[in-house]
């Protein structure tokens, strides 16, 4: 996330004389066959989610917790081709995949991890399978792609959780003509959520955006970002991000991320009109790095998301269970990270992080909110050999609020296996 403010002249002379300087990744392209790939990702997800205090579907908004808790277990399978570009100056290629998943294991009373849609009886579809593709064309380094697409922008971000991720429907256009900056502008009408196969489950109208990405050097870069969801809000984002080397292993990293949002046309996702944003300052040593944070949000309602993607919140108080982004809530963060690869097991990692926040206005009998959680997280990949790239990973969490915050989420606690297995085939 990176972001620019030149002068019309400066541009012209950078690209110049950047296209000067460098090949365009059109000029070198090699075929639509040559440059194929072809991947296949499996993701294994558990999910146990142990609700406190006695917690039902009142509390949350899972749908089936008569147990007091959920429970579920899938497979994801994602076979994902990209073609190359065909040669000449405008190059033509052709993306596609298969998102399919498995129930392991599910059962009336535990349902509603996010992972499977429910039958007619409340149980979880044993198999799903969702196909889509989307053409694109190159020139230079300029891509256009249309048609089923995995977006990554501050302002529109499908959201990958689970065991699949969303699916958006749309047109996106990344060019990167001048080194070190990149501009993206797109066009979307559809976005599916992880658990269904149709192709517009979250009734999106049409969103559209735009972005510049810019480093100004090796250790500092910014973004902008903008979007319009119609009907429903328009909202702007601005991040900075700045290292400041030490020594040969220690460095300190500040990173800002801001959001202003504010409800448009019909309001379909509701009354929206805030601001919120964090700062968080990062210490590495070695295999050691420790981070603060401070995350704020103001204006007359909570931050809203959700229609233009599950992960359009790039905000570093937004964590495994919530995101700290009630009215007025103000939050902070400690979190440490240990990569054992400095002590000879490389592949190993964990982390361990503590964010508390109060002030949350809930209109509930004047009484503030406040909301803890703490997660730790262990992680091991595989470095070589027939399994290579083979992960696992533990995620847990446990979230506490007040009276006044447990309307708006219950006490839980969370668990979650991960096994990732990534395939290249072409």
């Amino acid at each position: 996330m990176q972001v620019m403010k030149w002068s019309v002249i400066a541009l012209a002379v950078a690209a110049g004389s950047t296209q000067m300087a460098f090949a365009s990744s059109q000029s070198e392209s090699k075929g639509f066959l040559e440059d194929s790939t072809f991947n296949i990702f499996n993701r294994m997800l558990y999910l146990n989610r142990d609700f406190k205090n006695g917690a039902d579907s009142s509390t949350d908004d899972y749908n089936s917790k008569e147990n007091g808790y959920i429970e579920e277990a899938g497979l994801g399978i994602r076979l994902m081709y990209e073609s190359g570009f065909t040669q000449g100056t405008v190059g033509v290629g052709f993306d596609a995949h298969s998102l399919s998943s498995i129930k392991l294991d599910s059962g009336r009373g535990r349902t509603g991890t996010g992972q499977f849609a429910n039958d007619s009886d409340g149980r979880g579809e044993d198999t799903q399978t969702e196909v889509g593709g989307a053409i694109k064309f190159r020139i230079s380094d300029t891509v256009l792609k249309y048609g089923n697409q995995i977006v990554g922008s501050p302002v529109f971000s499908t959201d990958d959780a689970r065991i699949l991720p969303e699916v958006a429907t749309g047109t996106y256009l990344v060019s990167n003509e001048i080194e070190g900056l990149e501009l993206s502008a797109g066009r979307f009408t559809a976005i599916s959520r992880q658990t269904a196969t149709g192709r517009d489950t979250r009734e999106l109208t049409e969103a559209n955006i735009v972005g510049a990405s810019y480093s100004f050097t090796d250790n500092f870069s910014g973004a902008i970002h903008a979007s319009d969801v119609e009907d429903h809000f328009k909202k702007q984002y601005i991040n900075l991000n700045y290292n400041l080397p030490l020594a040969d292993t220690q460095a300190l990293n500040f990173d800002f991320n801001g959001y202003r949002t504010k409800d448009d046309g019909q309001a379909l996702s509701g009354e929206t009109d805030n601001k919120i944003w964090s700062l968080a300052a990062a210490y590495s040593l070695g295999a050691h790095t420790f981070t603060v944070a401070h995350q704020r949000s103001s204006g007359d309602t909570a931050y809203n998301y959700g229609i233009d993607g599950g992960g359009t919140i790039w905000l570093g108080n937004s964590v495994q269970i919530s995101d700290f982004d009630r009215k007025d809530e103000r939050s902070w963060q400690a979190r440490y990270d240990l990569n054992m690869a400095e002590y000879g097991v490389p592949g190993l990692s964990f982390m361990a992080r503590y964010i508390t926040g109060d002030n949350i206005d809930n209109g509930v009998n004047n009484e503030e909110g406040e909301e803890n959680e703490f997660n730790f997280e262990t992680k091991y990949v595989i470095q070589d050999g027939a399994a290579k790239d083979l992960s696992f990973r533990v995620r847990s969490a446990i979230y506490r609020a007040n009276s006044a915050q447990n309307g708006y989420s219950a006490d839980l606690n969370d668990l979650r296996l991960i096994v990732e297995y990534p395939l290249s085939v072409l």
